[in-house]
């Protein structure tokens, strides 16, 4: 345990440096880092780092080096116009535990700007709240990471363990930026993932599949559209037959561990359409993207021929599919869902947690996906999904509970502290 004169430091240091962690997760956010835009804000990460005297190690994922590796997702995307950031606190007596610090500066489309109360890149505070899309998902959680970081340095101690801060790409779509970093030789103690969890941690996660429909029409004028087959409607009449596929995966629920409290744990999503070229033209083309969920220990390829089997019984029913039937691409999300587990690192989390909040640590389960996969189930690092309150992910107006946000970067700088062990600076 620490010292409580140093943990009152370590907190005050915090809250010292919390005007400026603010501004620097304002700044990140306002860099609109949709995928395939994100190296701007990614330069901003690697200079704020080096600003700290961290050596930074940036480079391109090559889906080559990573296509064997546990994990791996289809790639669909040029990685040329991003880097996953890394940089690295080397202990000049190394004696302490390791750490990585990872998040991810990825965040997903605005959607219409209009439908936003505010621009969603240009983050403005309110009533305790930072507005903007990435403010809770998750580069608040991602910047608290380097602001703990200079609360020990604050108070005037450092890190007797080497500690890695990864800002990775992709993990709103494959997790190959992560994935990347195990390629290129990081390991650790422990993994602590500031994902926006509501100030509790991840014990299990869903995994997460994402595929592409395409269907082919038969085009004609709009005039003789009797005559033809209309891709786009042909498209619609295979959702029902997926929804009740997930239906079933949801009534398994109570037989999976920590799964079986919640009511709906499996969510099927009809993310994206689009098709077809002319107004007048019955459309000849259709595709759909669609996120499915997996339950822990459920087997991907057995989940992906069960996706392929029901489209096919579907289209059986469609006079049109019967004879061209749809196509599935596995485009994007191959990730499994896993039970995590913190080791003693989890021990040494809720500690500093009721620390600062004065309340035990609680699990949650996620029906969503984190990065922690890569280190729980296939590297076998001990891994923690923990962070502060936010609302609206993915949404419109999403935003961050910044006093919640300056509690859970106080537990986070004496976890670092406790785990790594520190030293008179």
């Amino acid at each position: 345990m620490l010292d409580a004169k140093i943990e009152t430091a370590i907190r005050d240091a915090v809250d010292a440096g919390f005007a400026d962690q603010t501004a620097f997760t304002a700044e990140i956010v306002a860099s609109p880092s949709v995928r395939g835009r994100e190296q701007p804000a990614q330069n901003l990460m690697a200079a704020a780092m080096r600003e700290r005297g961290l050596p930074v190690d940036a480079w391109r994922i090559d889906p080559e080096t990573i296509r064997h590796m546990p994990g791996f997702s289809p790639v669909t995307v040029s990685y040329d116009q991003a880097t996953t950031v890394v940089g690295a606190w080397r202990a000049p007596d190394p004696r302490g535990r390791s750490l990585i610090l990872n998040g991810h500066i990825d965040v997903v489309p605005a959607g219409p700007e209009e439908m936003w109360a505010i621009p969603p890149f240009e983050p403005r505070v309110a009533d305790g709240w930072m507005y903007g899309r990435g403010a809770g998902d998750m580069k608040a959680g991602l910047c608290s990471s380097l602001f703990a970081f200079d609360a020990l340095r604050r108070a005037g101690v450092r890190p007797t363990g080497d500690i890695y801060f990864q800002s990775v790409i992709e993990e709103e779509c494959t997790g190959n930026g992560a994935l990347s970093c195990f390629a290129r030789g990081y390991r650790a103690d422990a993994a602590l993932i500031p994902e926006p969890m509501g100030e509790r941690f991840i014990r299990a996660q869903v995994g997460v599949i994402w595929f592409q429909i395409r269907l082919r029409g038969f085009p004609v004028h709009a005039a003789y559209a009797t005559t033809g087959a209309n891709a786009i409607e042909s498209a619609y009449a295979l959702f029902p037959a997926l929804h009740a596929m997930c239906d079933a995966w949801n009534a398994r629920c109570a037989k999976v561990d920590h799964f079986g409290h919640l009511k709906h744990p499996i969510n099927l999503n009809i993310g994206k359409i689009t098709g077809g070229d002319w107004a007048s033209s019955v459309p000849a083309w259709c595709h759909v993207d669609v996120r499915i969920a997996t339950y822990p220990g459920q087997d991907l390829a057995e989940a992906r021929r069960e996706i392929e089997d029901t489209l096919r019984a579907a289209s059986r029913d469609i006079p049109f599919l019967a004879n061209s039937p749809p196509e599935v691409v596995w485009n994007g999300f191959q990730a499994e869902g896993c039970i995590l587990s913190g080791g003693d690192a989890e021990a040494v989390l809720a500690d500093a947690h009721r620390a600062v909040f004065d309340d035990a640590l609680q699990p949650m389960t996620c029906t969503g996906t984190t990065d922690a996969r890569f280190f729980g189930l296939y590297a076998g690092i001990p891994a923690l999904v923990y962070g502060p309150k936010a609302e609206n992910i993915h949404g419109y107006d999403e935003r961050v509970d910044l006093e919640s946000l300056r509690r859970t970067t106080q537990a986070t700088a004496l976890f670092i502290a406790e785990w790594c062990g520190i030293e008179k600076a």
